[in-house]
Protein backbone atom coordinates (compact mmCIF):
# COMPACT_ATOMS: atom_id res chain seq x y z
CA UNK A 1 0.00 0.00 0.00
CA UNK A 2 1.51 3.78 -0.87
CA UNK A 3 1.33 6.35 1.54
CA UNK A 4 0.18 9.76 0.42
CA UNK A 5 2.15 12.93 1.59
CA UNK A 6 -0.60 14.50 2.64
CA UNK A 7 -1.46 13.95 6.24
CA UNK A 8 -3.76 15.62 8.96
CA UNK A 9 -3.69 14.51 12.73
CA UNK A 10 -4.53 16.41 16.39
CA UNK A 11 -5.30 15.29 19.88
CA UNK A 12 -5.81 16.85 23.10
CA UNK A 13 -4.21 15.47 26.94
CA UNK A 14 -3.59 16.68 30.24
CA UNK A 15 -1.55 15.83 33.20
CA UNK A 16 -1.73 17.89 36.42
CA UNK A 17 -1.12 21.85 36.01
CA UNK A 18 -0.71 20.98 32.41
CA UNK A 19 -3.04 20.43 29.14
CA UNK A 20 -1.83 20.52 25.89
CA UNK A 21 -3.19 20.04 21.87
CA UNK A 22 -0.86 18.49 19.28
CA UNK A 23 -1.28 19.04 15.45
CA UNK A 24 0.79 17.09 13.18
CA UNK A 25 0.45 17.78 9.68
CA UNK A 26 2.20 17.19 5.94
CA UNK A 27 2.09 18.43 2.48
CA UNK A 28 4.41 17.33 -0.27
CA UNK A 29 7.81 17.61 -0.33
CA UNK A 30 11.33 16.30 -2.36
CA UNK A 31 12.42 14.80 1.02
CA UNK A 32 11.35 14.63 4.26
CA UNK A 33 11.31 18.22 6.04
CA UNK A 34 10.27 17.72 9.61
CA UNK A 35 9.60 21.02 11.18
CA UNK A 36 8.86 20.65 15.70
CA UNK A 37 7.24 23.69 17.35
CA UNK A 38 7.26 22.59 21.01
CA UNK A 39 8.31 24.31 24.36
CA UNK A 40 11.61 24.08 24.60
CA UNK A 41 12.03 24.58 28.24
CA UNK A 42 11.51 20.86 28.29
CA UNK A 43 14.57 19.42 27.88
CA UNK A 44 15.07 16.47 25.18
CA UNK A 45 11.47 16.98 24.47
CA UNK A 46 12.30 18.40 20.76
CA UNK A 47 15.26 15.76 19.72
CA UNK A 48 12.91 12.61 21.29
CA UNK A 49 9.82 13.41 19.05
CA UNK A 50 11.77 14.45 15.77
CA UNK A 51 13.50 10.85 16.14
CA UNK A 52 10.17 9.25 16.60
CA UNK A 53 8.55 11.04 13.67
CA UNK A 54 11.86 10.10 11.48
CA UNK A 55 11.51 6.31 12.24
CA UNK A 56 7.38 6.56 10.72
CA UNK A 57 7.74 9.30 7.98
CA UNK A 58 9.92 8.92 4.76
CA UNK A 59 8.73 11.69 2.78
CA UNK A 60 7.21 14.56 2.94
CA UNK A 61 6.87 18.85 4.43
CA UNK A 62 6.16 17.50 7.98
CA UNK A 63 5.07 20.10 11.33
CA UNK A 64 4.37 18.93 14.45
CA UNK A 65 3.08 21.64 16.59
CA UNK A 66 2.47 21.16 20.54
CA UNK A 67 0.38 24.04 22.55
CA UNK A 68 1.43 23.45 26.02
CA UNK A 69 -0.83 25.23 28.79
CA UNK A 70 -0.52 25.90 32.23
CA UNK A 71 -3.61 25.98 34.30
CA UNK A 72 -1.90 28.08 37.27
CA UNK A 73 -5.10 28.05 39.37
CA UNK A 74 -4.87 24.27 39.91
CA UNK A 75 -4.12 23.16 43.19
CA UNK A 76 -0.71 23.79 44.38
CA UNK A 77 -0.55 27.73 42.86
CA UNK A 78 -0.02 30.41 44.81
CA UNK A 79 -0.41 34.06 44.67
CA UNK A 80 2.81 36.26 43.67
CA UNK A 81 2.37 38.51 46.02
CA UNK A 82 5.15 40.99 44.54
CA UNK A 83 3.33 41.00 40.86
CA UNK A 84 0.28 41.63 42.85
CA UNK A 85 1.47 44.95 44.53
CA UNK A 86 3.52 46.01 41.49
CA UNK A 87 -0.21 45.52 39.57
CA UNK A 88 -2.27 47.76 42.08
CA UNK A 89 0.20 50.56 42.37
CA UNK A 90 -0.09 50.41 38.47
CA UNK A 91 -3.33 50.51 38.64
CA UNK A 92 -3.87 53.50 41.90
CA UNK A 93 -1.43 55.47 39.15
CA UNK A 94 -3.96 54.67 35.93
CA UNK A 95 -6.91 55.61 38.28
CA UNK A 96 -5.32 58.70 39.63
CA UNK A 97 -4.41 60.28 36.27
CA UNK A 98 -7.37 59.41 34.66
CA UNK A 99 -9.49 61.11 37.45
CA UNK A 100 -7.13 64.47 37.01
CA UNK A 101 -8.36 64.33 33.41
CA UNK A 102 -11.85 63.66 34.13
CA UNK A 103 -12.05 60.19 32.90
CA UNK A 104 -14.18 57.40 33.82
CA UNK A 105 -12.72 54.16 34.69
CA UNK A 106 -14.58 51.13 35.00
CA UNK A 107 -13.79 49.17 38.44
CA UNK A 108 -11.21 46.37 37.62
CA UNK A 109 -12.36 42.86 38.51
CA UNK A 110 -10.25 40.26 40.33
CA UNK A 111 -10.20 37.96 37.50
CA UNK A 112 -8.77 40.83 35.21
CA UNK A 113 -5.96 40.67 38.02
CA UNK A 114 -5.38 36.85 38.18
CA UNK A 115 -4.95 36.44 34.45
CA UNK A 116 -1.84 38.50 34.31
CA UNK A 117 1.49 36.76 33.45
CA UNK A 118 3.08 35.58 37.01
CA UNK A 119 -0.01 36.78 39.12
CA UNK A 120 -0.41 32.85 40.24
CA UNK A 121 2.88 30.77 40.45
CA UNK A 122 3.13 26.99 41.20
CA UNK A 123 5.19 25.41 43.85
CA UNK A 124 8.99 24.93 42.66
CA UNK A 125 8.49 21.28 43.51
CA UNK A 126 4.93 21.13 41.15
CA UNK A 127 6.70 20.76 38.02
CA UNK A 128 7.98 17.28 37.08
CA UNK A 129 10.03 18.01 33.46
CA UNK A 130 11.17 14.29 32.93
CA UNK A 131 7.75 12.66 33.86
CA UNK A 132 5.56 15.71 31.82
CA UNK A 133 8.13 15.15 28.63
CA UNK A 134 8.33 11.13 29.46
CA UNK A 135 3.84 11.29 28.91
CA UNK A 136 4.03 13.86 26.19
CA UNK A 137 6.11 11.43 24.41
CA UNK A 138 3.91 8.43 24.89
CA UNK A 139 0.70 10.14 23.54
CA UNK A 140 2.90 11.27 20.05
CA UNK A 141 2.25 6.97 19.25
CA UNK A 142 -1.32 7.39 18.71
CA UNK A 143 -1.01 10.65 17.19
CA UNK A 144 1.26 9.08 14.35
CA UNK A 145 -0.92 6.12 13.99
CA UNK A 146 -4.08 8.49 13.21
CA UNK A 147 -1.89 10.52 11.30
CA UNK A 148 -0.24 7.59 8.88
CA UNK A 149 -3.73 6.12 8.94
CA UNK A 150 -5.26 9.23 6.88
CA UNK A 151 -2.07 9.26 4.97
CA UNK A 152 -2.71 5.43 3.68
CA UNK A 153 -6.57 6.47 3.07
CA UNK A 154 -5.21 9.24 0.83
CA UNK A 155 -2.97 6.42 -0.51
CA UNK A 156 -5.76 4.19 -1.89
CA UNK A 157 -7.34 6.55 -3.59
CA UNK A 158 -4.15 7.58 -5.35
CA UNK A 159 -3.30 4.31 -6.14
CA UNK A 160 -6.14 3.38 -7.65
CA UNK A 161 -5.78 6.44 -10.04
CA UNK A 162 -2.33 5.50 -11.12
CA UNK A 163 -3.32 1.80 -11.74
CA UNK A 164 -6.11 3.08 -13.92
CA UNK A 165 -3.91 5.88 -15.58
CA UNK A 166 -1.13 2.90 -16.34
CA UNK A 167 -4.22 1.19 -18.00
CA UNK A 168 -4.64 3.96 -20.08
CA UNK A 169 -1.02 3.61 -20.95
CA UNK A 170 -0.86 -0.04 -21.89
CA UNK A 171 -3.88 0.78 -24.03
CA UNK A 172 -2.45 3.61 -25.87
CA UNK A 173 1.09 1.77 -26.13
CA UNK A 174 -0.89 -1.00 -28.27
CA UNK A 175 -2.60 1.08 -30.48
CA UNK A 176 0.68 2.39 -31.41
CA UNK A 177 1.75 -0.90 -31.61
CA UNK A 178 -0.85 -1.96 -34.14
CA UNK A 179 -0.39 1.27 -35.72
CA UNK A 180 3.62 1.20 -36.26
CA UNK A 181 2.93 -2.26 -37.78
CA UNK A 182 0.01 -0.87 -40.20
CA UNK A 183 2.32 1.72 -41.25
CA UNK A 184 5.28 -0.41 -42.52
CA UNK A 185 3.97 -1.33 -46.03
CA UNK A 186 3.75 2.52 -46.72
CA UNK A 187 7.15 3.29 -45.27
CA UNK A 188 8.64 0.59 -47.35
CA UNK A 189 7.38 1.97 -50.65
CA UNK A 190 8.49 5.89 -49.82
CA UNK A 191 11.74 4.37 -48.93
CA UNK A 192 11.44 1.86 -52.35
CA UNK A 193 10.14 5.53 -54.21
CA UNK A 194 12.80 7.59 -52.60
CA UNK A 195 15.62 5.08 -53.42
CA UNK A 196 14.20 5.38 -57.07
CA UNK A 197 14.55 9.20 -57.53
CA UNK A 198 17.89 9.89 -55.74
CA UNK A 199 19.63 7.02 -58.43
CA UNK A 200 17.60 8.59 -60.87
CA UNK A 201 18.90 11.74 -60.53
CA UNK A 202 22.38 11.28 -58.92
CA UNK A 203 24.46 10.09 -61.84
CA UNK A 204 27.00 7.24 -60.42
CA UNK A 205 25.75 7.30 -57.56
CA UNK A 206 26.78 3.92 -55.50
CA UNK A 207 23.46 1.83 -54.83
CA UNK A 208 24.65 -0.06 -52.24
CA UNK A 209 25.14 3.02 -50.20
CA UNK A 210 22.29 4.46 -50.72
CA UNK A 211 20.68 1.51 -50.23
CA UNK A 212 22.38 1.63 -46.48
CA UNK A 213 21.57 4.97 -46.40
CA UNK A 214 17.91 4.53 -46.46
CA UNK A 215 17.94 1.38 -44.74
CA UNK A 216 19.69 3.20 -41.45
CA UNK A 217 16.74 6.02 -42.63
CA UNK A 218 13.77 3.08 -42.03
CA UNK A 219 15.68 2.07 -38.65
CA UNK A 220 15.47 5.23 -37.28
CA UNK A 221 11.98 5.38 -37.95
CA UNK A 222 10.91 2.40 -36.30
CA UNK A 223 9.45 2.66 -33.02
CA UNK A 224 9.39 -0.81 -31.86
CA UNK A 225 12.03 -0.24 -29.21
CA UNK A 226 10.39 2.79 -27.69
CA UNK A 227 7.26 0.57 -27.45
CA UNK A 228 8.94 -2.18 -25.96
CA UNK A 229 10.30 -0.08 -23.30
CA UNK A 230 6.93 1.51 -22.60
CA UNK A 231 5.73 -1.62 -21.41
CA UNK A 232 8.34 -2.38 -19.42
CA UNK A 233 8.22 1.06 -17.48
CA UNK A 234 3.81 -0.27 -17.16
CA UNK A 235 5.44 -3.37 -15.52
CA UNK A 236 8.21 -1.82 -13.31
CA UNK A 237 5.18 0.71 -12.08
CA UNK A 238 2.49 -1.72 -11.06
CA UNK A 239 5.79 -3.74 -9.16
CA UNK A 240 6.23 -0.99 -7.54
CA UNK A 241 2.47 0.09 -6.92
CA UNK A 242 2.58 -3.81 -5.70
CA UNK A 243 4.98 -3.52 -2.95
CA UNK A 244 3.73 0.14 -1.57
CA UNK A 245 5.64 1.75 1.13
CA UNK A 246 7.67 5.29 0.24
CA UNK A 247 8.36 4.46 -3.12
CA UNK A 248 7.37 7.97 -4.72
CA UNK A 249 10.67 9.11 -5.47
CA UNK A 250 11.28 5.70 -7.81
CA UNK A 251 8.15 6.37 -9.27
CA UNK A 252 9.07 10.20 -10.26
CA UNK A 253 11.81 8.64 -11.75
CA UNK A 254 9.79 6.01 -14.04
CA UNK A 255 7.68 8.88 -15.03
CA UNK A 256 10.44 10.59 -16.66
CA UNK A 257 11.35 7.72 -19.06
CA UNK A 258 7.73 7.54 -19.76
CA UNK A 259 7.94 10.91 -20.97
CA UNK A 260 10.98 10.29 -22.45
CA UNK A 261 9.94 6.99 -24.77
CA UNK A 262 6.24 9.26 -25.81
CA UNK A 263 8.85 12.21 -26.80
CA UNK A 264 11.06 9.88 -29.11
CA UNK A 265 7.82 8.12 -30.54
CA UNK A 266 5.97 11.44 -31.49
CA UNK A 267 9.67 12.43 -33.53
CA UNK A 268 9.84 9.01 -35.56
CA UNK A 269 5.82 8.57 -36.42
CA UNK A 270 5.67 10.21 -39.76
CA UNK A 271 2.19 9.02 -39.13
CA UNK A 272 -1.10 11.22 -37.78
CA UNK A 273 -2.82 8.47 -36.20
CA UNK A 274 0.65 7.41 -34.30
CA UNK A 275 1.29 11.19 -33.99
CA UNK A 276 -1.90 11.41 -32.73
CA UNK A 277 -1.59 8.28 -30.09
CA UNK A 278 1.71 9.73 -29.07
CA UNK A 279 0.27 12.82 -27.69
CA UNK A 280 -2.39 10.85 -26.24
CA UNK A 281 0.34 9.32 -23.88
CA UNK A 282 2.24 12.63 -23.58
CA UNK A 283 -1.43 13.56 -22.02
CA UNK A 284 -1.71 10.59 -19.49
CA UNK A 285 1.96 10.37 -18.49
CA UNK A 286 1.65 14.36 -17.30
CA UNK A 287 -1.21 13.26 -15.10
CA UNK A 288 0.51 10.53 -14.20
CA UNK A 289 3.44 12.47 -13.17
CA UNK A 290 1.30 14.89 -10.98
CA UNK A 291 -0.48 11.92 -9.11
CA UNK A 292 3.00 10.75 -8.22
CA UNK A 293 4.05 14.62 -6.76
CA UNK A 294 1.93 13.42 -3.94
CA UNK A 295 3.49 10.03 -3.16
CA UNK A 296 5.77 9.73 -0.12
Amino acid sequence: MIRSMTGFASAKGERGAFSWGWELRSVNAKGLDLRLRVPDWLEGLEAALRTDLARSVARGNVTLSLRLTRNDTAAGAALNTEVLAAALDALARIEAEAMARGVALAPPRASDLLGLRGMMEAAPDEVDNAALVARLRAELGPLIAAFLDMRQAEGRALEQVLRDQLGQVTGLVETAARLAEARKPAVAEALRGNLARVLGNAEGADPDRVAQELAMIAVKADVTEELDRLRAHVGAAGDLLDAGGAVGRKLDFLMQEFNREANTLCSKSQNAELTKVGLELKAVIDQMREQVQNVE
